[in-house]
This record gives C-alpha cells, sequence and structure tokens, in this order.
C-alpha cells in the first residue's frame, strides 16, 4: 500500500536546471519536495506528497480534512506495556 500525505507550499527554489523544488508543510514538519510534476503550484498551495515528489495540486479544504484523518489515525497516548 501507498501512503500519499497533504503539504503546503511554503517556499520555491527553480536554482537547479533540471528541478523545481519546493519546501512543504505537513503541519509542522517541512521537507524538501520535487515540484516537477505540479508547474502550476505555487506557495501557499497545497500539494498530495508520495516518496518526495508533489503528485498533484490539491483544495485547502480537502488537505486539511485529510490531515485531520490521519491525526485520527495516531494513538494519542501511550499503550501500557504487557
Amino acid at each position: 500500500m501507498c501512503l500519499a500525505v497533504p503539504g503546503k507550499i511554503t517556499s520555491i527554489s527553480e536554482a537547479a536546471p533540471l528541478f523545481r523544488m519546493g519546501t512543504v508543510d505537513f503541519g509542522g514538519v517541512c521537507r524538501d519536495v520535487n515540484l516537477d510534476c505540479v508547474p502550476e503550484a505555487g506557495i501557499g498551495d497545497y500539494v498530495i506528497v508520495h516518496v518526495g515528489i508533489a503528485l498533484s495540486v490539491m483544495h485547502e479544504n480537502e488537505a486539511l480534512a485529510i490531515r485531520d484523518d490521519l491525526r485520527k489515525l495516531l494513538p494519542t497516548e501511550q499503550e501500557p506495556s504487557p
């Protein structure tokens, strides 16, 4: 199974001639992401990212809903060891 995660583009760098890179914020964790597949994406846009590559631009409401759903999957408290 593959997992793609939504994040918000906070900066874009086109310094490398063959790669359009951006910094993407995944709810407090920022990572460098390849933006070559989404040439229309700009700062402030939400993108869906899989293995460091932004695959598509998405609406903010959808991205935040997915982020909330993913947070619900995380345990809220450490369960005691048996």
